[in-house]
């Protein structure tokens, strides 16, 4: 493909085609390469690294809705890293010269073998080693980071993991950013009123899987007397053992909220109109889950 591209066979000096008014600098030359999956169709928004020698990124980006990647670089040696989900990562490396064009031809990306999901049964949510993190636009500036420090959860696994459900309770008291006068404003009326919804839910009947170790996970949301359907795109990180041979799942997860849609509405105005208090909030997840004793 690329050869027809630059009028002539890889690795020697483009000359003709419909790239020929291409403008290279003196010092660079063109790599190229397709990634394409096992039965040869493109490999869409995989990611491509290009490293010098000494490990120092030079080139990095995705490959396009035909599995192409087509750049200028300086002229040297490179490592070559392509990865996307759900695929055995690539690495290899090229030799650019100045003014030539540098085609590695096809790149086949493998199926990765899939981690091992829990045993069917019940577990629950280790808090030990778990973490459930948020961060939230202050001033139109900066970002706060905060936590809750107290929360439990179940999860009972199927047989088959898309019948799996889940149910997850946060201390809305336990919020923590680090300053105890915000921490206080967050308790109170303006914002989550722990006095009169001391609790938030997640409830989920939903496990969709979205390819390689990626998990569509869909439940309701109770938050400050509200229910919302609310998605947590997950990744699953596999099977392990803890430090006294207990068997232990783990995951990522992350989401994002808008307050309004909780009625969390409270707001001041800065000069400028500049809302002091973002109203979209990320969360964040970081999940160990252990088999539930007994």
């Amino acid at each position: 493909m690329f050869d027809r591209l630059f009028g002539k066979r890889a690795g020697g000096a483009s000359r003709g085609g419909p790239l020929a008014g291409l403008s290279v600098p003196s010092s660079a030359g063109v790599l190229s390469c397709r990634v394409l999956d096992p039965v040869h169709e493109p490999v869409r928004q995989a990611e491509f690294v290009l490293s010098d020698t000494a490990g120092r990124k030079v080139l990095a980006g995705e490959t396009d809705p035909y599995g192409t990647v087509l750049a200028t670089v300086p002229a040297g040696d490179y490592r070559v890293a392509v990865t996307s989900e759900g695929y055995t990562p690539y690495h290899g490396s090229a030799v650019v010269a100045e003014g030539e064009h540098q085609g590695l031809g096809d790149v086949l990306l493998h199926v990765a073998p899939q981690p091992q999901l829990p045993e069917p049964g019940d577990w629950e949510i280790d808090p030990a080693h778990s973490q459930i993190g948020f961060t939230a636009r202050h001033i139109g500036l900066a970002r706060i980071h905060g936590r809750f420090n107290s929360f439990a959860g179940a999860v009972r696994i199927a047989e088959r993991m898309e019948h799996s459900a889940m149910h997850v309770v946060i201390d809305a008291a336990s919020i923590d950013t680090g300053v105890q006068m915000r921490d206080d404003h967050l308790r109170s009326g303006d914002f989550l009123d722990v006095g009169a919804y001391p609790t938030l839910d997640f409830f989920s009947e939903r496990f969709v899987h979205r390819g390689g170790s990626r998990w569509a996970v869909t439940g309701a949301l109770t938050l400050h007397g509200v229910s919302r359907t609310v998605t947590l795109e997950t990744q699953y990180l596999g099977l392990g053992n803890g430090l006294e041979g207990e068997t232990r799942g783990a995951c990522r997860a992350t989401t994002e909220l808008h307050r309004e849609d909780f009625t969390l509405t409270w707001q001041t105005l800065l000069a400028r109109g500049i809302a002091a208090v973002g109203s979209s909030i990320s969360i964040e997840l970081d999940v160990q889950i252990v088999p539930k004793k007994g």
